[in-house]
């Protein structure tokens, strides 16, 4: 009995600061979402009200909209360039290890670093707009940010450029694993490049595949730095997010229930593609 007590007393410290740091406010947070509390007065029970009202007010479902149009485009794009950047230096070019590097240095950095970076360029008087003037192109110069659909986009690129070399890794490993004798008798068969890419290269790269496509669901989903640092969330609200209307709606407007109901509807959609992506990962093992 007390070996068996030992490793839980090594245990403890860990279970108590994760159950007091992470556990106790996300089920207390959980909790306010059925509330009206504004971080003052005592909170009223109140349903699923706040859920209701992000579902009906304009607030709500434009954040709503604008996270899954930029989650989907978000998906496309970065698994998009991460294959590409994959095969391209899957082969026998003398500087794909420094290539690789260069890549995927900027998921290394912080995000709202990397936002901020891109804000400099994007600024109306900043380098793209002043490199465009220089070559002849100044009627293209415009304001990125102060633009709807050029705000969504600068958003997009702006991840997909720090993103898309985490992609490239998994893509490489799932590459990396698939024996090249495969690809020699597709060759001798007569296959040319695009048969052996259909016929051996993408069904072989479908655990990448799962693996980016649920892990770039899920940062889509909760995109919030970019937004934050790029655009917060304007023009007007054109990119607010669900995640930037929790912060917002918590620490702006003092709805601490409505900010909680919008985070646990988050929650519960990570959660729900974090169990799908695992539950298709087994059955390809199996």
């Amino acid at each position: 009995m007390r070996r068996a007590r030992v490793p839980w007393l090594f245990v403890a410290p860990a279970l108590l600061l994760y159950a007091a740091f992470y556990l106790a406010p996300t089920l207390l947070g959980a909790g306010y979402a059925f509330t009206d509390w504004n971080g003052l007065e005592s909170p009223s029970f109140v349903g699923l009200d706040n859920f209701s009202r992000i579902f009906g007010e304009a607030e709500g479902l434009g954040a709503l909209r604008h996270t899954l149009v930029l989650c989907v485009l978000y998906v496309v794009a970065v698994n998009v360039v991460g294959l590409g950047l994959a095969v391209g230096l899957h082969g026998a070019l003398k500087t794909r290890h420094v290539l690789r590097a260069l890549f995927f240095a900027p998921v290394v950095v912080s995000p709202l670093a990397v936002a901020y970076v891109w804000k400099f360029i994007l600024d109306p008087e900043g380098p793209l707009n002043r490199g465009l003037e220089a070559i002849g192109l100044g009627t293209l110069a415009q304001p990125w940010l102060g633009k709807p659909a050029t705000a969504t986009a600068a958003v997009l690129v702006t991840m997909v450029w720090q993103f898309s070399g985490w992609s490239m890794v998994i893509y490489l490993a799932g590459l990396q694993s698939i024996q090249a004798e495969l690809y020699e008798a597709a060759e001798i068969d007569g296959a040319g490049t695009w048969r052996r890419f259909v016929d051996i290269t993408r069904p072989l790269l479908l655990p990448a595949l799962t693996i980016n496509v649920s892990l770039s669901l899920i940062a889509g989903l909760m995109v919030f730095d970019q937004v934050i640092a790029l655009t917060g969330g304007g023009p007007g609200t054109a990119t607010e997010t669900i995640a930037t209307q929790v912060y917002e709606q918590a620490l702006v407007n003092g709805r601490f229930g409505y900010s909680a109901a919008m985070a646990l509807t988050l929650a519960v959609a990570v959660g729900t593609l974090s169990f799908v992506q695992m539950r298709a990962m087994r059955r390809q093992e199996g």
